[in-house]
């Protein structure tokens, strides 16, 4: 089969050496989903691919590719936005790897998502521009939930389906599936409680589009119960080991440190 020339607009979400000098990597795209190219020479000295190869790297990519299932080879590409401000902060690389690591593993191969695209790019462009990275991971954590068909209930509570009522005591439950309210608090042996705010923002995170967000500025406390609820979630119910998130967490602890030193 006759192979074809291609020019898409793409985010690499994962980049290993392959060879001498030489290196695969794996482009999210709007219009194929996720795309594995191999690009001679990047890992050498003065290669015009380096740039383009790297991690995070938005740019426009020019590839052939024999048929829909094989790996492509990069004839030409040219950086849109090298993220410079990310790469420069350990704390936002981390961030940004985590990111990445999430589009790779929650997308299929041969599956494109125009939407989780967008949320990508726009959650790098966040981090970029000085957004808090723990919320922008909160919300496109979400938008993965969604994607997979684990999105968790919290506009009501997920056992009884009611609406929370004013002072109703507020938990999480992975088993249950979600926000547990009042009453329902009790009802499931895994129920974590949650403070009354992170429960409130929760279906804010879920409906937010993150092209479309302004600065969200949240309590410290709030956002480690957030952490708690979003972690519990995906080990119950995504069945992916996102290796980079245990990396994140831990230099992310680090600063908090710093921050109330």
């Amino acid at each position: 089969m006759r192979g074809m020339l291609y020019r898409v607009e793409g985010i690499v979400i994962r980049s290993v050496p392959y060879g001498e000098g030489n290196a695969i990597i794996t482009l999210l795209t709007e219009e194929y989903g996720k795309v594995g190219l191999m690009v001679r020479g990047a890992k050498k000295a003065r290669s015009r691919h380096a740039a383009v190869s790297q991690l995070h790297t938005y740019g426009v990519y020019v590839f052939y590719r024999g048929n829909s299932g094989s790996l492509g080879t990069l004839n030409d590409a040219e950086v849109l936005n090298a993220f410079t401000a990310i790469r420069a902060d350990l704390r936002l690389s981390a961030y940004a790897s985590y990111f990445a690591e999430l589009a790779d593993r929650f997308i299929p191969d041969n599956e494109a998502s125009s939407f989780l695209y967008s949320q990508l790019l726009a959650a790098l462009e966040g981090l970029q521009s000085g957004k808090d990275p723990r919320v922008i991971s909160f919300l496109l954590e979400m938008k993965f939930f969604s994607f997979a068909g684990i999105a968790p209930v919290t506009d009501v509570c997920a056992r009884c389906g009611n609406p929370p009522e004013s002072g109703d005591r507020t938990a999480w439950s992975a088993h249950m599936g979600g926000l547990l309210f009042g009453p329902c608090v009790t009802a499931a042996p895994d129920a974590v409680p949650l403070p009354p705010p992170a429960a409130k923002l929760l279906p804010i995170l879920q409906r937010a589009d993150l092209r479309r967000i302004g600065d969200i500025h949240v309590k410290q406390e709030t956002k480690n119960a957030l952490k708690q609820a979003m972690r519990i979630w995906m080990d119950a119910h995504a069945g992916v080991n996102i290796k980079s998130r245990n990396i994140m967490e831990q230099i992310e602890a680090v600063y908090e440190s710093s921050e109330e030193s």
